[in-house]
């Protein structure tokens, strides 16, 4: 068993300014993980399931964690997280959603597929930065989880 430190972190969201605060919010919590960006669903499960420009993956490309935005063109965030949580040797990565999203329908729905967290989206800047702190501290030294198998393809 293993805990997420030194591991890529998957960030899937399709919006450049999200994206950008997103990567800055990490970095300035203190989370220095490579960080591998998928820019909608279709991206990230071709990235998961080494598809495409990434068929040549060997076993480093297996995130540590997910976070996942779920409104995005194409195949969004709610068939992604779901899709993942099917799959035997993908259903252990943590799925942390990440989105601006409050509707208590949209959370009800990703816990009842499968996600390990939902955290709104903070408007502040240094409440995002807090809010990612908090993520490294539970997600990167506290918990532990199993350690993901290298895919045979």
């Amino acid at each position: 068993m293993g805990r997420v430190p030194g591991r890529p972190i998957l960030l899937v969201e399709n919006s450049p300014e999200d994206l950008e605060i997103t990567v800055r919010s990490l970095r300035m919590a203190g989370l220095n993980n490579p960080i591998v960006h998928c820019t909608d669903g279709d991206d990230a499960l071709d990235y998961l399931y080494r598809r495409g420009a990434y068929c040549e993956h060997d076993a480093s490309w297996v995130p540590g964690i997910i976070f996942l935005d779920l409104n995005m063109p194409g195949t969004d965030g709610r068939e992604v997280l779901e899709e993942l949580k099917k799959d035997p040797d993908l259903k252990v990565i943590p799925i942390v959603v990440l989105t601006t999203s409050a509707d208590e329908r949209d959370v009800h729905d990703c816990y009842a597929r499968g996600a390990n967290s939902y955290i709104q989206k903070p408007l502040d800047f240094e409440k995002f930065i807090q809010a990612m702190a908090r993520v490294r501290d539970y997600w990167f030294e506290v918990v532990i989880i199993p350690e993901q198998m290298e895919r045979a393809q």
